[in-house]
């Protein structure tokens, strides 16, 4: 949809404003912010934290551990065998499950020669560290490589949900964002005098 901008503000009228806010919401949609946040999050923010805390010396003296590269599997579920497989959001709807993916990070083990004071670096061990729910259409939600509508309800996805919102243990849930202008700070106004 393209909108007319108007240069002056006196010429921004209510019916411009209405088109604007439908062009934006048919381009950009309601839960993008939410979307983008998180594929932000999986992308560089999660890498960040274990560059910013690099290593971990426990108390075992002449030994840490290094963090590497961390990464973030598609959604999986463990079968009661043992087996692994991948999940769809209405499987973990129906089988009351969490729709989440694993998390693997990169560590090698560092030990200090005792007589030379030199770092021996061991080999690096890819590590399951946790799991981390996926958000429906971010990055690494399979719905999101979806192109058609008609693969999108052969799995039994409504092609009209956009997403942004958790599954966990069978139940969608959103995290609600909110802007604090004035972190613990109270605004007040004064009420406006009409001469009336």
């Amino acid at each position: 949809m393209n909108v007319a901008i108007p240069t002056h503000s006196s010429a921004i009228n209510p019916e411009y404003m209405w088109d604007l806010l439908r062009a934006y919401f048919s381009e950009i949609g309601l839960v993008r912010q939410h979307l983008d946040s998180f594929n932000v999050f999986l992308e560089e923010t999660l890498q960040q934290i274990c560059d910013e805390t690099k290593k971990i010396i426990p108390d075992i003296p002449d030994f840490y551990i290094i963090f590497g590269k961390i990464t973030v599997d598609d959604p999986q579920v463990r079968e009661a065998d043992g087996a692994t497989k991948s999940v769809t959001p209405l499987e973990a709807r129906i089988r009351e499950l969490t729709y989440a993916s694993k998390i693997y990070l990169e560590m090698t083990p560092v030990t200090i020669d005792e007589r030379t004071q030199r770092p021996h670096y061991n080999e690096t061990i890819n590590t399951y560290i946790g799991k981390l729910p996926i958000m429906l259409k971010s990055s690494k939600c399979p719905l999101s490589k979806m192109n058609t509508q008609e693969e999108l309800i052969q799995i039994g996805e409504d092609p009209l949900d956009p997403g942004g919102y958790f599954i966990i243990n069978g139940t969608e849930r959103v995290l609600v964002t909110q802007e604090d202008l004035a972190p613990n700070r109270i605004l007040i106004e004064e009420a406006s005098r009409s001469s009336s």
